[in-house]
């Protein structure tokens, strides 16, 4: 028997909720105790600003009494000649505000299921809200590592020196067991999700082993996602509609071998790729490292303000992205991350990687090229016309916007229209 509410039960708790009864006579109906009942209300109850028929949300104490006039801006959609209290700003715009909290939240049944003439801040318990959030919870523990970014640099710092001295993960496991405070297991996940410095190839026997079964994709550890979601995104960028957009991926070859980093400015098309002999986070935060050197300060925050990427282990470390080395030092880039199995929120970038197969089709390897090959791959593509940016160039674009000399320092050259490749044969050797 699960123990898990299942969705016909979560109805009867709404069904339960609205005819007013009690904890313990919901629990009788769906045979669960009534602290269980308890407990997934003042879960899975969310709030929400709504007022009831004729009267918008208003949740100023003085609401009732309030008699001022006029105070709305001139943008306000739905001025009152009574009375402002009665408009749907009033509460932002007003110099007398003070809220009044409800107490129902505060008492059992925490919620406002039922009809009210109540203008406040309301709770609802809605049984397909509440499953969705659960079914998402329960796919969240299931998912990732359970250490954050700290913890596995932490971890790395102890392993990587003995791994590359040639002692096996065994012999340091049982040699630094109370320093490590994780498993061996955990250990041989943490090097095969590449969130180590090390890898397979560096363990002298494990490569010898086929693998036994396809190990499921570590995903991003969910700690680094904290304030850095795709609704935290969309809410920055609420708040800062005019901040350009960057966008990160990455461009798998073969299995273990090497892997391309992408960098796509979205408002000029402008992509940068960068050849990383492994999909690691370490890779990632030293290319980003030395196009802040490349670029200085002042370029950089001016270019990549945000940065938007999907859940791959590779960007794990967002704090290192942000800040660099120094944790301490001055914030040079905000890092958000996509909702995951949600390409489409970073579609720019993901249809500009079509450009990047039709030289490199998917599944050759990256193994045979060098920076200089993909960085002649991204000139050819970054010279082609685009009809979105009134038939220039990316790099006519991005060298409108910025200048000629960040692409010179960045070591981008056009190519003339009638020498454009975007076929294999640009980078057979």
């Amino acid at each position: 028997m699960s123990k898990f509410l299942t969705y016909d039960e979560r109805l009867e708790i709404q069904k339960g909720l609205k005819e007013q009864l009690s904890f313990g006579k919901i629990a009788s109906v769906i045979g669960k105790d009534r602290t269980t009942v308890a407990k997934e209300i003042r879960k899975y109850s969310f709030e929400q600003k709504t007022g009831y028929s004729c009267y918008p949300y208003n949740a100023c104490k003085y609401r009732k009494t309030c008699n001022r006039k006029n105070i709305c801006p001139l943008e306000c959609t739905r001025q009152s000649k009574y009375k402002c209290s009665l408009c749907t700003m009033c509460n932002t715009i007003c110099d007398n505000f003070e809220e009044e909290v409800c107490t129902t939240k505060l008492k059992p049944p925490y919620v406002c299921n039922q009809l009210n003439q109540c203008t406040l801040k309301k709770m609802f318990y809605h049984a397909e809200e509440a499953h969705l959030r659960c079914q998402e919870n329960i796919s969240e523990c299931r998912s990732g590592i359970l250490s954050n970014e700290l913890e596995l640099a932490r971890i790395n710092a102890i392993v990587t020196p003995l791994v590359r001295n040639g002692q096996s993960i065994h012999q340091i496991y049982e040699s630094r067991r109370d320093e490590l405070m994780c498993s061996e297991k955990t250990l041989y996940n943490y090097i095969d999700a590449c969130l180590l410095d090390v890898r397979n190839i560096d363990l002298p026997r494990k490569v010898k082993y086929r693998p036994r079964y396809k190990k499921p994709e570590f995903k991003v550890d969910r700690a680094c996602r904290n304030g850095r979601t795709f609704k935290d995104y969309q809410a920055f960028m609420e708040a800062n509609p005019h901040t350009n957009i960057v966008q990160m991926d990455s461009v798998i070859g073969t299995p273990g071998g090497k892997v391309l980093l992408t960098v796509h400015f979205v408002n000029t098309s402008f992509m940068l790729a960068f050849l990383r002999e492994a999909n690691t986070a370490r890779s990632v935060t030293e290319i980003w490292d030395e196009l802040y050197h490349t670029l200085g300060k002042e370029t950089f925050e001016n270019l990549v303000p945000v940065i938007l990427t999907d859940n791959g282990s590779e960007f794990s470390n967002p704090k290192a992205i942000e800040f660099g080395p120094d944790e301490h030092a001055r914030r040079r880039t905000h890092l958000f991350y996509c909702d995951p199995g949600s390409p489409y929120q970073k579609g720019s970038i993901e249809v500009n990687h079509e450009l990047i197969r039709r030289i490199v089709p998917k599944g050759k390897s990256f193994d045979g090229f060098t920076q200089r090959d993909i960085t002649l791959m991204m000139n050819h593509i970054n010279s082609y016309k685009r009809k979105k940016l009134n038939n220039r160039s990316p790099y006519d674009a991005f060298s409108f916007y910025y200048g000629e000399e960040i692409l010179q320092r960045l070591g981008c050259r056009p190519v003339p229209a009638e020498n454009i490749i975007l076929k294999p044969r640009l980078l057979k050797k």
